[in-house]
Formats: structure tokens, sequence, C-alpha cells
């Protein structure tokens, strides 16, 4: 098969890797050790951003130690692209809000546009606070004004990154490591 078929394929020798699986579940683990801190036993409810969320949000949510509600959401700005657009909504969440605490569990938080737009539909569903946990955070100063993380694993630099949850053409969110492309590629 090509590479155009498989641009992983292509990708992956380029590529150096940022943050291996260890790395990556010791975060996990002092993430979910700082949430349980800030929910002091309060049942929050508990957001996966599908899809890149998935990989880093379940070992997140069995390191919190209070009991928590779950749903899901998917809104998204790449799909399998890798430059961002209008916000695309797949999925909102089906749980109430409104009174509660939510924590929004993201692979990466990059711009932030998409976890902006899901912060502000949190907060106008009634949400009393919103925290936001991510895997990772680009570092760079093109962040949506007043958006920040809660809660952050690792810290990446300002490239092309994938791997855990992050996607590369669609493709890669099962590798057990984070990668960065050389500066500039995509």
């Amino acid at each position: 098969m090509s590479t155009i078929e498989h641009p992983l394929a292509a990708a992956l020798p380029r590529a150096e890797r940022l943050h291996d699986r260890a790395t990556l579940e010791a975060a996990t683990a002092r993430m979910g050790a700082d949430i349980t801190g800030a929910l002091e036993g309060e049942r929050a409810v508990f957001l996966t951003v599908m899809n890149g969320g998935m990989f880093f949000a379940a070992p997140l949510a069995l390191a919190i130690g209070c009991d928590l509600e779950f749903d899901y959401v998917h809104a998204t700005r790449y799909g399998d692209a890798t430059v961002g657009r209008e916000i695309q909504w797949r999925r909102r969440p089906q749980v109430g809000l409104a009174g509660r605490t939510v924590i929004l569990a993201d692979d990466i938080l990059d711009e932030g546009y998409t976890l902006a737009a899901l912060r502000d539909y949190c907060v106008a569903e009634g949400a009393r606070r919103v925290l936001i946990a991510v895997l990772c955070e680009k570092r760079h100063g093109r962040r949506v004004p007043g958006l920040q993380a809660d809660f952050v694993g690792v810290y990446v630099p300002d490239r092309y990154v994938f791997g855990y949850g992050l996607d590369y053409f669609g493709q890669g969110r099962n590798l057990s490591a984070i990668y960065a492309l050389p500066e500039g590629e995509t």
C-alpha cells in the first residue's frame, strides 16, 4: 500500500518520540489524584471529548477517587484533516449539566477553539463549574484568550503531534506514545 493510503507509514520514521506510555500513564495517575482533591467528594459529570479523548479519558476516570457520572461529547474542527475549521457538533451531552461540576477530558489543548466552545456550551447549560483536563498542552502563544486547562498531563512543542489518541490524517491514535513531526511539517 502506498503512503497516500497510509500517511502514518511515511510520517512515523521522521517523527520524534516525545512521551512514552509509562510517562503518559504516570501523568494520568497524577492528574486523577489532583482531580480527586479538587472535587472533594462531589459527583461530577465526566465528559469525554471524542474521538481522541477516549484513549486518555478511560484511564483518567479510573484514577479519580470519587464517583462520577459519565457522558461524552463529539465536536471537532479537524475531522481527519490537519488544519482546523469551524466547529462541527456530532453529539451533545445527554446528561443534565445544570448546577453540576463538569470535567471535560480531551487529548490536547492547542489553540483551544473546540475546548472553548465545549466549555461555553456547558456553562450555557447551567454547569456550576467546568474543569478542563487534557493529556497534553501545546506550548505557543496562539491560545483562545482566557482559556486554560485546569489539569495537564504533559507539555508538547509547537509541532504536529500524534499518537495516544492524537491522530495523523485519521491514523495513529492507538500508538502507545506521543510523537512529533519535525518543525514545519504536517
